[in-house]
């Protein structure tokens, strides 16, 4: 075989592998993503850290935390509890207080303007309908001194 037909079909090959390539590339993009189903999916987990000390010795409560399993966004209702990852929100409550308020972010719950003392805050894991699925409480001491260097 002549050098430019050799040169010829080795080109006509690499074609037929692009033209394969290509063609698969195109079915594989047109079908839906895989999701995994949620009962196989592993359990949501939340975890809470204790207040960051430099923030707590101003007044001012820092907790971070974070979830395995789950995605803490501002999404509700009943038909956003089958989204695969899971999604939720927090629910948080201080010292047995009435009311809770919702956390929808990774941003670290603040709290100012606690009185000096004790203090617990239960902080819950929701689904999307509110369904607790894991929960944790962090207790806390709120100095003397820093509602004192807060007056002027």
């Amino acid at each position: 075989m002549p050098p430019a037909f050799r040169h010829l079909a080795v080109a006509a090959v690499g074609a037929v592998f692009c033209v394969a390539a290509w063609a698969q590339t195109a079915t594989d993009a047109s079908r839906p993503a895989p999701v995994i189903p949620l009962e196989s999916e592993a359990p949501p987990k939340l975890f809470v850290y204790p207040p960051l000390a430099a923030p707590l010795a101003r007044g001012v409560v820092v907790i971070q935390y974070r979830t395995e399993n789950t995605r803490v966004i501002p999404v509700f209702g009943k038909n956003a509890v089958n989204v695969s990852p899971r999604l939720g929100h927090l629910h948080v409550t201080v010292d047995d207080w009435p009311g809770t308020w919702g956390h929808t972010s990774g941003d670290p719950i603040i709290l100012v303007g606690l009185k000096p003392g004790m203090h617990k805050m239960l902080i819950e894991l929701a689904d999307p309908d509110h369904k607790i699925v894991a929960a944790d409480t962090v207790s806390f001491t709120v100095p003397e001194k820093a509602s004192k260097s807060h007056e002027h």
